[in-house]
C-alpha cells in the first residue's frame, strides 16, 4: 500500500521507521495510523474536543487536510473522494453539533454502501454522561446508520481501533465506521505500536460463492429465452466492471444498470438497455417485466427500481447475487440466492461461460425497442432545455468527465443524457437522496483526481445547501466546473405536484434565490450565465478553457418534466412517456 506522502514511502517503510518504541500522544498515534492506512487526504472542521488532534496537524505535511466551511461539506467531500477513488474517505469533526452535523452524510454513505471512517471528538471520559458542554452521544445517535462504531476510552486502543475501522469500512458490504475519541484520550500519551493484524470474531464476509448455486445459474441461462441482467452499485464497489463486461458479452444477455451502477457497463454497447425504474428507459423497464430470467448482481431491489413489488418481473425466475445476505429475499424473493463478492462471483462464472443460445429473438426485440423507444424530449430554440444542456456537456467532454449531481430533476436528466462508459465516473446520492451532496462530493472527487475534469451538476435548490464550499474551491484552486440548472423552483417536487397533486404547487418557489454568478464571484470563483443555446455553448467553452473553478448558471425552462416516469404504486412498465409521445 502506498502511503502517498513525500518520498512515496510504503506502509512497510513507515512501520520500519517507527519500529523503535516511542511514547507519543493519542493525536499523533491517530495521524500515524491514518498514514499506515494509506490516507492522503482528510476533510474536516475543528472545534474544542478535537483541538489536540488539530494541534498535531499544525505544520503536518504528510497528508492533505482540507478545511471545509461546514461539517456536512466535509463528509460529503469524503464520500465523493471514496466513490471516485475506491479508497476509504476520512473526515474529522468536533463533538456535539460538529458531530451531529455529520449525521446526514453518514446516512448518505450508509444507504449507498460507501466506505468512510468518520472521526469525531467528544468530551473527556470523566464528563461523558454529564451533559457537558457540546456533549452528544454520537455513537448512539448514529448506531442505525453506521456499519460499526467505536468509543475509544483508552489511548492504547487507538492503533487497533483505527486499523479495524478501515478494514470493516472497506470489506464485505462497504459502509461508514465512526470513531469517537474523547478529548483526554487524544491528549494522553502511550507507546506507539503499529497494529498489523485483524482478529474480529463474528465478522467474516462471504466472498467466494457456493459452487452449486453457480451451476444452477448457468443451467438457468442455458434454458432462458428472455434473460436480463440487472447490475447494481455492488459491481462497481467490488471492482467487478471488467468481469461484468466479459460475462455480458460471453452470455449475450441484455443488461440494465441501476442509478448507482451507471458506468459499470459501457452505455454505447448494443446489449445495454439503459437505466431501469421510476425514470428508467422503455427498453430497460419492459425488458425486466417480460424477462423469464432476471439476474441481479449487486443491486438491492430498491423501490425506485422495482415500482410496485406485486407487479415486478412477474414472469421471471429471480437470481440475486449480493455480498450482504440480509439483502437477498428482503424485497424480492430469490429463486437462486448467491452470497458472494460480485467480482469474485463473475470471475468464477466466466471460467465456464454459458451463452444464452435460446435468446436470439429476445435480443432482436431489445434492439427494436432501443431503436423505436429511445429517450427523447421536445427541444426548443426559444428556451434552454435542461436535457440539451446535459447532452452538450456530454458531447464536449466525450463522456470522459467525473460527474457528480445533487438530487432532483437535474440528477435524473444527468443520469439519462450523460453517457458513462467507465466506473467511478458517476457520483450521486441514490438511496437517501440527499440535497446538498452534489457540490461538496465533486470537491472530494477532484481531490482524488486533481488532473481529471470534474463536473458538478446541481439544481438551484441543492446548490444553496452547501454553496459556502465555494470558498475552499477558490482558496485551494480546486478546478471543479460547477453547473447550476436554474429553473427557479424545486423541480422534482413541482413535477409530482403537477402530475399527482392536481397542480397544487405548495411552497416550491425558489425565485428569491441569489444571483449565482454574483455569489460565485463573491467567493472568488468565476461565474458565467446562459439562457439560450448560443450563449450556453460560449460560456461552457469558456469554463472548460479556464483554469481553476468556474460556476456556470444555465437558466432553463421552469415547467420541464423528467420522462419517462413511473408513479408510485404502479408497475415499472406503466410509464408516463411525456409530451414527446
Amino acid at each position: 500500500m502506498n502511503a502517498h506522502i513525500p518520498g512515496v514511502r510504503t506502509t512497510d517503510e513507515l512501520i520500519e521507521k517507527w519500529s523503535k518504541p516511542e511514547v507519543i500522544s493519542g493525536s499523533d498515534i491517530l495521524l500515524r495510523s491514518l498514514l499506515l492506512e494509506g490516507v492522503d487526504c482528510v476533510f474536516g472542521y475543528p472545534g474544542g474536543a478535537v483541538l489536540y488532534i488539530y494541534d498535531a496537524l499544525y505544520g503536518f505535511k504528510d497528508f492533505k487536510h482540507l478545511l471545509t466551511r461546514h461539517e456536512q461539506g466535509a463528509i460529503h467531500a469524503a464520500d465523493g473522494y471514496a466513490r471516485a477513488s475506491g479508497k476509504v474517505g476520512v473526515c474529522i469533526a468536533t463533538s456535539g453539533p460538529g458531530a451531529t452535523n455529520l449525521v446526514t452524510g453518514i446516512a448518505t454513505a450508509y444507504m449507498d454502501s460507501v466506505p468512510l471512517v468518520v472521526i469525531t471528538g467528544n468530551v473527556a471520559t470523566t464528563l461523558i454522561g454529564t451533559d457537558a458542554f457540546q456533549e452528544a452521544d454520537i455513537t448512539g445517535i448514529t448506531m442505525p446508520i453506521t456499519k460499526h462504531s467505536y468509543l475509544v476510552r483508552d489511548v492504547e486502543d487507538l492503533p487497533r481501533v483505527i486499523h479495524e475501522a478501515f478494514h470493516i469500512a472497506n470489506t464485505g458490504r462497504k459502509g461508514p465506521v465512526l470513531i469517537d475519541i474523547p478529548k483526554d484520550v487524544s491528549a494522553a500519551k502511550a507507546l506507539f505500536n503499529p497494529h498489523e493484524t485483524i482478529d474480529l470474531r463474528g465478522y467474516n464476509p462471504t466472498v467466494v460463492p457456493n459452487r452449486l448455486q453457480l451451476d444452477r445459474l448457468q443451467t438457468a441461462i442455458r434454458e432462458a429465452e428472455r434473460p436480463v441482467i440487472l447490475a447494481g452499485g455492488g459491481v462497481i464497489y467490488s471492482g467487478g466492471h471488467e468481469a461484468l463486461y466479459e460475462f455480458v458479452t460471453q452470455s449475450g444477455i441484455p443488461i440494465t444498470t441501476t442509478l448507482l451502477a451507471l458506468g459499470a457497463f459501457p452505455s454505447g454497447h448494443e446489449l445495454w438497455m439503459g437505466m431501469p425504474g421510476m425514470h428508467g428507459t422503455f427498453t430497460a423497464n419492459n425488458g425486466i417485466q417480460q424477462a423469464d430470467l432476471l439476474i441481479n448482481i449487486g443491486a438491492r431491489f430498491d423501490d425506485r427500481v422495482t415500482g410496485a413489488l406485486g407487479g415486478f418481473a412477474p414472469l421471471a425466475k429471480i437470481v440475486h447475487i449480493d455480498i450482504d445476505p440480509a439483502e437477498i429475499g428482503k424485497n424480492v424473493p430469490a429463486d437462486i440466492p448467491i452470497v458472494g463478492d460480485a467480482k469474485t462471483v463473475l470471475e468464477q462464472l466466466n471460467q465456464n461461460p454459458v451463452y444464452a443460445a435460446k435468446a436470439d429473438a429476445w435480443r432482436e426485440t431489445v434492439a427494436t425497442w432501443k431503436k423505436e423507444k429511445p429517450l427523447k424530449y421536445i427541444d426548443s430554440d426559444e428556451e434552454l432545455k435542461p436535457q440539451w444542456v446535459v447532452e452538450h456537456l456530454n458531447e464536449t467532454t466525450h463522456g470522459q468527465a467525473i460527474v457528480t449531481t445533487d438530487v432532483g430533476q437535474h440528477q435524473m436528466w444527468a443520469a439519462q443524457y450523460y453517457k458513462f462508459n467507465q466506473p467511478r465516473s458517476w457520483i450521486t446520492s441514490g438511496g437517501l437522496g440527499t440535497m446538498g451532496f452534489g457540490f461538496p462530493s465533486a470537491i472530494g472527487a477532484q481531490m482524488a483526481f486533481p488532473e481529471r475534469l470534474v463536473i458538478s451538476i446541481n439544481g438551484d435548490g441543492g446548490m444553496q445547501m452547501c454553496s459556502q464550499e465555494l470558498a475552499i474551491c477558490a482558496i485551494n484552486q480546486i478546478p471543479v466546473k460547477i453547473v447550476v440548472l436554474n429553473n427557479q423552483v424545486l423541480g422534482m417536487v413541482r413535477q409530482w405536484q403537477e402530475l399527482i397533486y392536481e397542480n397544487r404547487y405548495s411552497h416550491i418557489d425558489l425565485s428569491g434565490s441569489p444571483d449565482f454568478v454574483k455569489l460565485a464571484e463573491a467567493y472568488g470563483v468565476k461565474g458565467l450565465r446562459a439562457s439560450n443555446k448560443e450563449d450556453a455553448k460560449k460560456v461552457w467553452q469558456e469554463a472548460l478553457e479556464t483554469p481553476g473553478p468556474v460556476l456556470v448558471e444555465f437558466v432553463v425552462r421552469k415547467h420541464e418534466n423528467v420522462y419517462p416516469m413511473v408513479t408510485q404504486g404502479s408497475a415499472i412498465d406503466q410509464m408516463l412517456m411525456g409530451d414527446s409521445e
